[in-house]
C-alpha cells in the first residue's frame, strides 16, 4: 500500500511535462533562427519555424531549413507528431542546442505542425 502512494507522489517528478518545463521569466530567451542556433552556446533553448527537408541517416537525424540556413536536428520517434508531414509542411521545433566539437545540432523535444 505504501509503495502505491509513493508511486503516485513520485510520478509527476518523472513526467515529460515536468521535465520539459523550464524558466520562462525575465532574461530567458529562446533562439528563433537557424543562423542564431549555429552560433548559440550549448543547451541554449530554441524555437524554430521552417521545414524538415530530409532524413539524414537511420538514426533520428534530419536536416531542418528556415530562411537563414540549415541545421541538423535530432527528433526521437516519440517526439514526432501524429499527423504525417513532409518537406513542404511548415513545422515549429522546440528544443535546445547541442554543441559538438566541430558542429551544432538541435535536440528537439516538441514538433508542431504550423498551419
Amino acid at each position: 500500500m505504501k509503495a502505491r502512494y509513493l508511486a503516485l507522489i513520485l510520478a509527476p517528478l518523472f513526467s515529460t511535462a515536468a521535465l520539459a518545463a523550464g524558466y520562462t521569466g525575465p532574461g530567458a530567451q529562446s533562439v528563433t533562427t537557424v543562423a542564431a542556433a549555429n552560433d548559440a552556446a550549448d543547451d541554449t533553448p530554441v524555437v524554430l519555424q521552417g521545414y524538415v527537408t530530409k532524413k539524414i541517416n537511420n538514426d533520428d537525424k534530419y536536416e531542418f531549413k528556415d530562411n537563414t540556413g540549415t541545421i541538423t536536428v535530432e527528433i526521437d520517434d516519440e517526439d514526432l507528431p501524429q499527423t504525417p508531414f513532409n518537406d513542404k509542411t511548415k513545422v515549429k521545433l522546440t528544443g535546445e542546442v547541442e554543441k559538438h566539437l566541430m558542429s551544432r545540432e538541435v535536440d528537439v523535444d516538441i514538433v508542431e505542425i504550423v498551419n
